[in-house]
């Protein structure tokens, strides 16, 4: 999607899905994701399809589309939020858009003693978008943004290389976005 200008955002809808509880996966050969429901109707899963594609979708539009009223998409969207099962709305920029021109994601091996308190100290650092904590529990995989080499060095400099946790440091930068998920289901 172009972006026409710097302050041009999507708005997307984030929600949790948590596999075996609320919702299942399944991904198809077109390569698109979609909910399948276990413990959901199917009419919150098709709401939930329409906020994924649209998260600004108006009730009213949502309820012409599935043929139901409008009150009744408002109450169907308040339990899911209600539930847990949609997280937040949340604008979605294209980073380079605002100056950050370098994508770099980190594998950092940790202590594992070390890995949560180490973990929370990164994940204050605004440089890093995402940062996960890898089912071994002793590596991070961190995603940063800044707005150059200087200031990636700068942030591995201050915060990775030669603190006693950390075991070792591989970082990879990104060199063309093929496909990028903008909002929608996050796991």
């Amino acid at each position: 999607m172009q972006l026409d200008h710097m302050y041009d955002i999507t708005i997307r809808l984030y929600m949790i899905v948590v596999l075996g509880t609320k919702l299942a996966m399944s991904i198809y050969s077109t390569n698109c994701m979609r909910i399948t429901e276990q413990n959901m109707s199917p009419l919150d899963t098709k709401i939930l399809g329409l906020l994924i594609k649209d998260g600004r979708a108006a009730y009213a539009e949502i309820a012409r589309a599935l043929n139901i009223t409008r009150a009744h998409v408002r109450e169907r969207v308040q339990k899911l939020i209600d539930d847990g099962v949609i997280e937040q709305f949340t604008a979605v920029v294209n980073p380079e858009k605002m100056g950050k021109a370098i994508s770099a994601f980190f594998d950092v091996k940790v202590t594992p003693r070390h890995i949560e308190e180490f973990a929370r100290e990164l994940a204050k650092q605004p440089e890093v978008i995402s940062l996960y904590i890898m089912n071994d529990m002793q590596s991070l995989h961190i995603h940063t943004l800044t707005e150059d080499m200087s200031r990636l060095e700068q942030f591995s400099s201050s915060h990775l290389l030669g603190k006693e946790a950390v075991q070792s440091v591989d970082c990879k930068t990104l060199m063309n976005r093929l496909k990028n998920r903008r909002g929608g289901l996050r796991l």
